[in-house]
C-alpha cells in the first residue's frame, strides 16, 4: 500500500470518516423510509377499495337509504382485502425495498466515498507541499520556501508561517557562517605572522639546537592550528556551497585522491583495495575531490599500522556511491552518529591527536550539499565503513 493510502495518512482517515457518516445517514434515512412506507402500506391496505380496482366478481354491499327507506345497492361496490392477502403484499413490498434500497444507498455511498476521496486530495494539496518543503529543508536545503498562492485560511496561514520561520533560521545559519569565516580569517592572521617570526629565529645562524627544537615544535602547533582554521572554513563553507552541477565519475577521482595520498599511505605501511566501478554522478569537481580526500585522510589517520584501506565505488537502486573502510579498534554503533559531530573523535581510544574532528563533518557536508548523504558502519573485524551516496548523473 502506498504511502497516501497508508491508515495514518490525513487522506485516508477523512476520506474513512466521510463514508462512514455517509453510511449512518444513509442506513437510518434508509430503515425510517422503511417503516414510514410500510406503516403507511399497512394503513392503506386496511381501507375499503373500488371493486373496479381489483379483478374478480364484484360483491356489492348494500348501503342504507339516505331517506331511511330501504337499503339499495351502492353506486361504487367496495371490497376488504382479507389479513393474510394484506401481509402477502407487506411482506413483497419490505422485502423489494429492502434489496433495490440497499443496493442503491450502496452505489451512493460508493460514488459519495470516492468523490470524498478526490475533495479531500485537493483540499490536502497545500499540505502535501508544506510537507515536501519540509522534508527538503530536513535535507539542509533552507532556501526552500512553499511560496502558497491561495486564498486567505486555515493553510495559508501555516504555509505564510513556515515561510517566515524558514527565512528566520536562514538569516540565523547565515549569520553563524559569516562569523565562523570572519573568526577564521582574523585567526589565520596571527597565526601566518607567528609561523614568520619562528621561522625567522630558527634560522639565525646564532640560534642554540634548544630554540630550533623549540621552533620546530611551534611550527609544528602552528601547522595544526591552520588546518583546524582551514577545516573550519571548509566546514561552513559547504553547507551552502554553490555546486557546478558537471559530470563526474567517483571512480576517477577516487584513483587521483589514492594517488595522490599514496606516499602517505606507504608511511603507515598500509594495504589499499581499490575496486573502482563506474559511479557518474552530478555535481563539483573540486568539492567531490576534497570530501573523498577528506573521507581518505580520515581513514588513514585513525588507522593501524599495517591496517587496511579498503575503497569502493559502485552503482545501487540508491544512486552512486563510494565506501572507505579502515581497520582499527572496534567501535560500538551508539558512538558512530557523534563522529559526525564537528570536534568528535574516538582520540583517547584510537591514539591519535592528528586530526581535528572535522574530517566526517565535513564529508557529510559536502554529501548533503550534492543532494545526497553519509553514513558509518562498523566493521566487525574494528574500524568503520564510511559510505557516501549521491544521487546518479541524469
Amino acid at each position: 500500500m502506498s504511502r497516501t493510502m497508508a491508515r495514518g495518512s490525513v487522506r485516508f482517515r477523512l476520506t474513512a470518516v466521510f463514508g462512514f457518516m455517509f453510511f449512518l445517514a444513509g442506513g437510518a434515512v434508509f430503515t425510517g423510509a422503511i417503516i414510514l412506507v410500510g406503516n403507511s402500506m399497512e394503513y392503506t391496505l386496511q381501507l375499503p377499495f373500488p371493486a373496479s380496482l381489483r379483478p374478480g366478481p364484484e360483491k356489492v354491499r348494500p348501503v342504507p337509504h339516505e331517506t331511511g327507506g330501504p337499503a339499495v345497492p351502492s353506486a361504487l361496490p367496495r371490497i376488504v382485502i382479507d389479513a393474510a392477502s394484506r401481509e402477502t403484499v407487506l411482506a413483497s413490498m419490505r422485502a423489494n425495498l429492502t434489496v433495490k434500497g440497499g443496493l442503491t444507498v450502496l452505489a451512493v455511498g460508493a460514488a459519495a466515498t470516492t468523490m470524498g476521496w478526490l475533495a479531500t486530495g485537493r483540499l490536502l494539496r497545500p499540505l502535501n507541499r508544506i510537507t515536501s518543503t519540509a522534508e527538503r529543508v530536513a535535507g539542509r536545503t533552507l532556501q526552500q520556501r512553499i511560496g502558497l498562492d491561495a486564498p486567505p485560511g486555515e493553510v495559508k496561514r501555516l504555509a505564510d508561517s513556515f515561510d517566515s520561520m524558514l527565512d528566520r533560521l536562514d538569516q540565523a545559519f547565515a549569520g553563524q557562517d559569516r562569523f565562523i569565516v570572519n573568526a577564521a580569517h582574523e585567526l589565520k592572521t596571527p597565526l601566518a605572522v607567528g609561523r614568520t617570526l619562528v621561522e625567522v629565529a630558527v634560522a639565525r645562524p646564532t640560534a642554540s639546537a634548544d630554540v630550533k627544537q623549540l621552533g620546530e615544535n611551534l611550527l609544528a602547533v602552528n601547522e595544526r592550528h591552520e588546518r583546524l582554521i582551514d577545516a573550519l572554513l571548509t566546514l561552513a563553507r559547504a553547507e551552502n556551497a554553490a555546486t557546478d552541477r558537471l559530470p563526474v565519475d567517483l571512480k576517477e577521482v577516487a584513483g587521483a585522491v589514492v594517488q595522490l595520498m599514496d606516499q602517505e599511505i606507504r608511511s603507515k605501511g598500509l594495504r589499499t583495495r581499490l575496486t573502482a566501478k563506474p559511479a557518474p554522478v552530478a555535481g563539483d569537481p573540486l568539492l567531490l575531490e576534497q570530501m573523498i580526500r577528506n573521507l581518505v585522510d580520515n581513514a588513514v589517520k585513525y588507522n593501524l599500522a599495517g591496517g587496511e584501506l579498503d575503497i569502493r565505488t559502485s552503482t545501487t537502486v540508491a544512486g552512486a556511491y563510494l565506501s572507505v573502510g579502515n581497520d582499527g579498534v572496534p567501535v560500538a554503533a551508539h558512538e558512530i552518529p557523534v563522529l559526525f559531530e564537528p570536534f568528535r573523535r574516538l582520540t583517547d581510544r584510537v591514539g591519535s591527536t592528528g586530526g581535528s574532528g572535522l574530517g566526517l563533518s565535513i564529508v557529510r557536508a559536502f554529501a548533503h550539499t550534492h543532494h545526497g548523504d553519509a553514513v558509518a558502519l562498523p566493521r566487525a573485524e574494528g574500524g568503520l565503513t564510511v559510505t557516501v551516496t549521491l544521487p546518479c548523473a541524469p
